[in-house]
């Protein structure tokens, strides 16, 4: 009995050692996202100018980051553009192209300051836009690009001389490819229509570990409604090894959804 109970204790603190053992970046990583997501709830719960000015705020100090570290990379780069003095006489345009290199290959703190407005405003026009609308489409999306965009057309001082005009055109420029990365992105991230008509094929040949025979049924549109009519030709049309076969053919045997499927006229 005293053993027992000892060989009890050694496991528990055997598991105990090991809980605290674990791996320190996956704690806290679990950490994070707890943290993240106590933030998220807590924010779905203010008022909307709070919760606009949080968002705003919070891009902010991220795109600061991005932008500081970018020009640390584009410092030396913006002391090869030397500032022309007043009697130069450089007309309008060439002066214009110089602000615009200027203004992208500026240092930490420039760049820190144009990353930040162009990201906050973005996330504050997300913001609103999400909650005046109740979702987040690639009209919302092309809207806050429009005035990230002009925003950073105006702290950046790129542009020739009608800056109103220099304005609209880059909000125009912004929006137009965040609506297409938009676009893209949710293309991507759905999954293509036929593969809807494979999916309980999919989980039957996973189970079975024959993945790689997906490929087959596609090839010949032996599609879900076809499984309980399948036969043993019918996967030899599209080259099924015997064994590969056999497995199926017999899980289609054990499943009782499709075992009943095949009874009905």
């Amino acid at each position: 009995m005293g053993e027992g109970k000892h060989g009890m204790m050694v496991v528990e603190a055997s598991k105990g050692f090991l809980t605290s053992t674990q791996n320190p970046i996956t704690l806290v990583q679990a950490k994070f996202k707890d943290l993240e997501n106590g933030f998220r709830t807590w924010l779905s719960r203010q008022s909307l100018p709070i919760e606009a000015a949080v968002v705003t705020a919070t891009g902010a100090v991220q795109g600061a980051a991005i932008g500081a570290f970018m020009g640390t990379l584009t410092n030396d780069m913006s002391n090869s553009f030397p500032t022309p003095p007043p009697e130069a006489g450089l007309n309008p345009q060439a002066m214009a192209t110089l602000k615009q290199a200027q203004a992208l290959s500026g240092g930490p703190l420039v760049q820190a300051r144009n990353f930040a407005v162009m990201t906050g405003v973005n996330a504050g026009i997300s913001c609103v836009m999400k909650r005046i609308r109740g979702k987040e489409d690639v009209q919302s999306s092309m809207v806050a690009a429009f005035g990230s965009g002009a925003m950073f057309s105006l702290v950046s001082g790129m542009g020739g001389p009608n800056q109103a005009a220099n304005v609209i055109t880059s909000g125009l420029f912004f929006a137009l490819v965040q609506g297409g990365l938009f676009q893209l992105g949710q293309k991507f991230s759905q999954p293509p229509a036929q593969d809807v008509l494979y999916s309980k094929t999919r989980s039957m040949l996973t189970s079975l570990g024959l993945q790689n025979y997906e490929k087959n049924f596609k090839r010949g549109l032996l599609t879900d409604s076809t499984l309980p009519l399948l036969t043993d030709s019918a996967l030899r049309d599209v080259k099924i090894p015997p064994g590969p076969r056999l497995l199926i053919l017999d899980h289609i045997q054990r499943d009782l959804e499709l075992r009943n499927r095949q009874g009905k006229p």
